[in-house]
């Protein structure tokens, strides 16, 4: 893990000798790797202060994604020890000053990774992940990861990190040109493996690709290397109008916002994968930047993804694509070591919204005074 580590946890600069990217601002960032970066982000945040009663809202940077991800793979962790830093956190947290002001409720943190890692059901050794969500004082706080679980309420999904790491705006507004000016050959295309789940709808997805001459197939097999390095899909993302983003491990998938860093238009398969998650980045309207096949559809023969594509007109496909690149600057993380200037990035974002929804709270409980944790 120590390279993806480099220049502030943005990775190694990517080797752009075919020109898919631009000389700058491109890394090899690694998609879980969002608790360094965002709290980089954070530390140059204009309007920080020391005193937590004026304080809009208080970080805590914890690295739960870091955390639990040293007890997931390789390893014979028990229970207790997944769960050992987490319980650490809390009986700290709860015994601050700033906690008292308002039970929690105007603190937030972030892991890199999914909800799922965190949300372990019982002490047995043998089960997933830890029960950080199953803490009544976690439960308090804002809790930001790359996918959330749909039926929570204090919990928000913000963007996988990307390749792209912007020092200035003018390296955003020259992307978004080159971007513009990008011929799509292909009408759609699907870049990722197969999974052994039979019932995975990537199995239908890869041979209705590979059958049609419309579109453009990347299939990533076990133990190849050619879907790790970002330029082999990346530049088919380019010249792709539109990019199926079906579930993976997961609802979600990092390479929904790689294509659209490319100006490729996401078809998601599942509403999971994007509507009910990332409700402060992406426009509630849909339709504006996405298309939605129900998954139930393709698995049951009853749709034809290309003549679905085909029947969208030219005119509704260019500004879905616009719409797409338009989105980019408020998906992207900045460069740490850097500042933009006028755009506001995934973290600006975020940051406002925490910042509101906050403000709701403190309202409801007639101004935070005297709040007890709950």
């Amino acid at each position: 893990m120590c390279g993806y580590l480099e220049n502030g946890g943005l990775g190694e600069p990517v080797d752009n000798a075919d020109g898919v990217f631009a000389d700058q601002g491109w890394y090899a960032t690694d998609h879980f790797g969002l608790d360094i970066i965002f709290h980089s982000r954070i530390k140059q945040y204009d309007c920080l202060t020391d005193d937590s009663s004026r304080a809009a809202a208080v970080f805590v940077p914890f690295y739960a994604g870091f955390d639990i991800v040293q007890h997931l793979w390789g390893v014979n962790s028990t229970a207790r020890e997944k769960d050992a830093l987490s319980l650490d956190l809390v009986d700290w947290l709860t015994r601050r000053p700033e906690w008292r002001a308002m039970g929690g409720r105007d603190h937030f943190f972030l892991s890199g990774r999914t909800a799922y890692d965190h949300q372990r059901q019982t002490d047995s050794d043998s089960e997933w992940g830890n029960k950080l969500l199953h803490l009544p004082a976690v439960q308090n706080m804002t809790v930001l990861f790359v996918e959330k679980l749909p039926w929570t309420s204090f919990d928000f999904a913000i963007p996988y990190p990307t390749y792209f790491h912007p020092g200035k705006d003018a390296q955003i507004l020259e992307w978004q040109r080159r971007m513009r000016a990008m011929k799509r050959e292909w009408l759609f295309s699907f870049a990722g493996g197969a999974r052994n789940d039979p019932y995975s709808i990537r199995h239908h997805l890869i041979r209705q690709c590979g059958s049609s001459s419309f579109c453009k197939l990347v299939q990533c097999r076990k133990n190849e290397r050619n879907c790790l390095i970002p330029s082999t899909f990346m530049r088919v993302f380019q010249g792709t109008r539109f990019c199926l983003q079906p579930t993976g491990d997961t609802m979600t998938r990092r390479s929904a916002f790689d294509a659209i860093m490319a100006g490729c238009v996401p078809v998601f398969f599942h509403a999971d994968s994007a509507y009910t998650q990332y409700r402060w980045h992406l426009p509630e309207a849909h339709e504006m930047y996405s298309v939605l096949i129900p998954e139930a559809d393709v698995r049951a023969g009853n749709v034809s993804i290309e003549e679905t594509l085909r029947r969208i007109p030219q005119d509704v496909a260019e500004r879905m694509t616009e719409t797409v690149i338009g989105l980019i600057p408020r998906l992207v993380y900045a460069d740490p070591r850097s500042r933009l200037e006028t755009l506001r990035d995934a973290v600006d974002v975020t940051v406002d919204a925490i910042i509101e929804r906050v403000s709701k709270l403190r309202e409801e409980m007639g101004g935070g005074r005297g709040a007890q944790q709950s």
